[in-house]
C-alpha cells in the first residue's frame, strides 16, 4: 500500500513541475492558440503516451539498478535537485519570456500532433530527471511491493499532469489575452513557482534516505 505522504509528495512535485513552463506547455499551449482545442487535446494524447513510456520503463528497470549501484542513486537525486534549482532560477530570474505568447505556427495533421506531442514529452528533460530521481524517493520500503508502489505513484504524477495541461490546453486563448493585459500577474505566477521549485530542491538535496529495495 502506497503511503499517503508518499501521494502527497509525489503530487506536490508533479503539480509544481507540470506549472512550470517547459517543452511539454510550450508545445501544447502553442497548438492550442494557432491551430485549436482539438489540436491541444490531440498533442495532449500524445504527451499522455510518453508519461506511460516512462512509467514503464524506469519501474521495471531503474530500481535493480539503483540496488546494485547505491552512488548513483545519490547521483541522480543531486541531478535532480539540480535541475529543480535550475528550473527555480528561470523563473526568478527577470527578462523572461511568458509561454502564453507563442510564435504563430503552421496548422499539422493529427498524426503529426500526436507524435510531436510523444516526442516533446520524451525528449523532456524535465519529465527525465521527474521519473529517474523524484519520484522513486516516494517509494517507502515498508510500504509494500516496491513495482506495485513505483506504478501508483507515477500513475499520481500522470492524473496530475494531464488534468493541468487539459485544463491548460482548454483556457490557452482565454489566459493569453488576461496575461497579456496583466504583466504583473504574470510576474508573480513566476516569483510564486520559483519559490517552490527553489524549497523542493532543497529538500531533495538533504534527503538522507536510502534507495527502496525489492
Amino acid at each position: 500500500m502506497v503511503e499517503l505522504s508518499g501521494v502527497l509528495g509525489v503530487a506536490m512535485v508533479a503539480l509544481g513541475m507540470v506549472l512550470t513552463p517547459g517543452p511539454n506547455m510550450i508545445y501544447l499551449v502553442s497548438r492550442s492558440i494557432t491551430q485549436g482545442r482539438r489540436a491541444g487535446v490531440i498533442s495532449l494524447s500524445g504527451v499522455a503516451v510518453g508519461f506511460l513510456v516512462y512509467l514503464l520503463a524506469t519501474n521495471l528497470g531503474l530500481s535493480v539498478v539503483f540496488l546494485a549501484v547505491p552512488e548513483l542513486y545519490v547521483a541522480v537525486k543531486l541531478a535532480g535537485a539540480a535541475y529543480l534549482a535550475y528550473l527555480a532560477w528561470n523563473a526568478l530570474r527577470p527578462g523572461g519570456v511568458s509561454v502564453f505568447a507563442p510564435e504563430e505556427l503552421p496548422h499539422d495533421s493529427p498524426r503529426k500532433l500526436f507524435t510531436m506531442g510523444l516526442m516533446t514529452n520524451l525528449l523532456n528533460p524535465k519529465i527525465a530527471i521527474m521519473y529517474l530521481s523524484l519520484i522513486p524517493q516516494f517509494i517507502s520500503l515498508e510500504a509494500g511491493n516496491v513495482l506495485l508502489q513505483g506504478f501508483l505513484l507515477g500513475s499520481v504524477q500522470i492524473v496530475v499532469a494531464l488534468t493541468v495541461n487539459l485544463g491548460i490546453v482548454l483556457a490557452a486563448g482565454a489566459i493569453a489575452v488576461f496575461l497579456a493585459r496583466r504583466p504583473t500577474w504574470l510576474r508573480v505566477q513566476r516569483y510564486l513557482m520559483g519559490a517552490a521549485l527553489g524549497l523542493l530542491a532543497v529538500s531533495v538535496a538533504t534527503d538522507t534516505s536510502a534507495p527502496a529495495r525489492a
